[in-house]
């Protein structure tokens, strides 16, 4: 006999209340609650194939609330995917398929890495945007290649965080039609029952937002369920949020609707009480097999992908051009002839010698290296006049009538929104998304930062006005500890580059990683251009090199971004008064740091005096200088004055550095 409805579900909340009790730890609540809205969307309404989580077509699933993981963890293990029952027992152990939040690469089936809340429903703004505009480039008439949805489940915890504010008003300004997110009113966070500190009327903000809102929901009611999925499906120009009204830890019959069940194992004998209450007579960890043949969806999915592959043959015999593009793009290849593209966009940069700014240098590589990857999409935390991450081809982004165009988005005063929808373009695959804001506002997205070093992506983040060089604006906008920060995430690539040619290089660089982020970080103010010979330009990319150097150098000047051109000032003033300098230019010292040891002795020689130059804070260079050596750096705060005074004021001039360079070989 087939399995009932109330079976389906209640495997969920067996498998949830069994692995956080096996762990002694985890959220069983938020799964045994969602248990039912599980069911109605991955049980026959959302297209996927267990057996091929690359499929490109297939609908995008985020759990923004990823506490609830155990839910996201049963629904994979029950519907076919490679997530088996020692899976399921090994939740949250060590190098588990498990771990305590949704981890992309490390579970199939997970999209993306989910934990600190509201960054969920924000990549899956990016999914949703992403094939939205995949479409648009892509789909042609009778041939929709791209066409799925993006679901999201989130909870009270998600819509508290002003990142889901920045992110859904964004949605629906641009009419992301195949978002659908559910949200879990079970009214309760970890510190109890919320009216005592959330009270918003949810669903008249989304209203505002321009999202249809359907709301009053019964979340245990599949039937309902389904209704609201069907019609969330059919409004194609406006994003959904479907209002599920649920019990958290249902079943249990003395901790649900409390947040005892939250956070925390129900223990065994709540365990059994919860087994009897909802007729679940099976031992830990045993699913009956009409159960699992209830759940089954590698059949449909395998028919699911089947069809589209059909589609996609005969999209190829039409248009092999495009679908040869297609396929690279989701592949995350660069063109075949990028080392030739780099190399030209290098030489120009070279060969025109333009003392610019850096943001200009910028824009000049973006229009140099962007024509051959059409992938690129720009965007700005609306500074695209002073970022500069507009280009020569860049259109803005824009929809009429249901219709997007462009690839340079305005993300409006949202840098910590822009920030995580970018990580949810880059995992959707497709496109590599850059946007940008000043340095000292990467403070408001540090943990999209964060979570894009985490999950490996390879976007890219621009910021500009790098120093107290932007002036009057004051010590408000004035970034000293930000690169530090920048620097110190692991699996993060900073660039400061001090010239047009380390500009290009640097983008080069960021553009060509394939699991890691980039920040590139620009000035305000115009840079001399270096000039360098061939094998100079060759070592840029290793994060570090000699610029200028001398016979038996007697001391190491080091300096990145506006004070390469100090640095080397400087310097030609010690050698004329007879002192041997070399200065090393550093853009990235997290590329550099990865150089093996002969090449980093090369340009760090040992027993060389060492000092740093840098408008940041001076601690970080130790590490190269060590104890006996000299950081001209920023240890305060900065000032509200014209960029050429402030640098005096705070030391970065031609005669301190060449004091402090005398006081240290002395």
């Amino acid at each position: 006999m087939a399995a009932t409805r109330t079976d389906l579900a209640n495997a969920i909340r067996a498998l949830a209340m069994d692995a956080v009790q096996k762990a002694n730890s985890g959220h069983p609540g938020a799964p045994m609650g969602m248990a039912e809205i599980g069911l109605a969307l991955w049980g026959g309404k959302m297209r996927f194939n267990p057996q091929n989580t690359a499929w490109a077509n297939r609908d995008r699933f985020v759990l923004s609330n990823g506490h609830g993981s155990m839910l996201q963890y049963a629904l994979l293990h029950l519907t076919g995917f490679d997530v088996s029952m020692d899976d399921i027992k090994n939740f949250r152990q060590f190098h588990s398929k498990t771990p305590g939040h949704p981890e992309v690469h490390y579970t199939p089936g997970v999209e993306t890495t989910t934990g600190p809340l509201g960054q969920g429903i924000t990549n899956a703004v990016g999914f949703a945007l992403a094939e939205k505009l995949l479409a648009a480039q892509f789909n042609k008439p009778g041939l929709d290649i791209v066409d799925h949805h993006t679901y999201v489940f989130m909870g009270d915890g998600c819509l508290m965080e002003g990142i889901s504010h920045e992110a859904c008003s964004l949605a629906g300004t641009l009419g992301l039609g195949k978002l659908v997110a559910f949200w879990d009113d079970n009214g309760i966070s970890i510190d109890g029952h919320v009216e005592g500190w959330f009270t918003d009327d949810t669903p008249k903000r989304f209203e505002s937002y321009g999202w249809h809102v359907i709301a009053g929901v019964d979340g245990h009611d599949v039937d309902a369920l389904n209704a609201a999925i069907d019609a969330a499906k059919a409004e194609t120009n406006k994003p959904t949020l479907i209002c599920c009204k649920t019990i958290i830890g249902k079943g249990s019959p003395n901790k649900a609707a409390s947040h005892d069940c939250h956070g925390a194992p129900l223990g065994d004998a709540e365990i059994a009480a919860t087994r009897e209450a909802i007729g679940w007579p099976y031992a830990p960890f045993e699913i009956p097999a009409d159960v699992y043949a209830g759940w089954d969806r590698k059949a449909a999915g395998a028919a699911f992908e089947a069809e589209w592959n059909t589609l996609f043959a005969k999209y190829a015999a039409q248009f092999p051009t495009e679908a040869a593009e297609f396929t690279r793009r989701m592949k995350g290849d660069l063109p075949a002839n990028w080392n030739d593209i780099v190399a030209a966009a290098v030489s120009d940069a070279n060969s025109k010698a333009e003392t610019i700014a850096t943001r200009k240098a910028s824009q000049n590589a973006l229009s140099a290296l962007c024509p051959s990857v059409p992938e690129m999409l720009g965007g700005s935390a609306d500074l695209t006049g002073s970022n500069l991450t507009n280009w020569k081809g860049s259109t803005s982004l824009k929809v009429e009538n249901g219709q997007i165009s462009g690839n340079h988005i305005s993300y409006g005063v949202r840098e910590f929104g822009m920030s995580a929808i970018m990580n949810g373009i880059v995992l959707h695959g497709g496109f590599r998304p850059f946007g940008g804001t000043f340095l000292m506002f990467c403070e408001y997205a540090l943990n999209a930062l964060r979570m894009a070093a985490l999950m490996k992506t390879n976007n890219i983040f621009v910021y500009t006005h790098d120093s107290i060089g932007l002036g009057e604006d004051g010590p408000t906008h004035q970034p000293i500890e930000q690169l530090q920060t920048l620097r110190c995430i692991p699996n993060m690539n900073t660039w400061r580059p001090c010239d047009t040619v380390e500009s290009v290089v640097a983008w080069a660089a960021a553009i060509g990683e394939r699991t890691t982020p980039s920040s590139l970080v620009f000035t305000r103010q115009n840079l001399q251009f270096q000039a360098r010979t061939e094998q100079q330009l060759a070592d840029i990319a290793k994060g570090g090199y000699v610029l200028v150097d001398a016979a038996n150098p007697q001391l190491l000047i080091l300096a990145t971004g506006s004070e390469v051109d100090l640095a080397v000032k400087a310097a030609a003033q010690l050698q004329a008064e007879g002192v041997a300098v070399r200065v090393v230019s550093m853009p990235s010292t997290n590329v550099f740091d990865k150089q093996d040891a002969a090449y980093k002795a090369s340009v760090l020689p040992a027993g060389v005096p060492r000092l740093a130059v840098e408008a940041a804070t001076s601690d970080f260079w130790r590490k190269y200088v060590g104890l006996e050596g000299d950081v001209i750096g920023m240890d305060t705060f900065g000032e509200s004055a014209p960029a050429n005074l402030l640098f005096k004021h705070f030391g970065f001039s031609v005669e301190n550095v060449v004091a402090r360079a005398k006081a240290l070989l002395k």
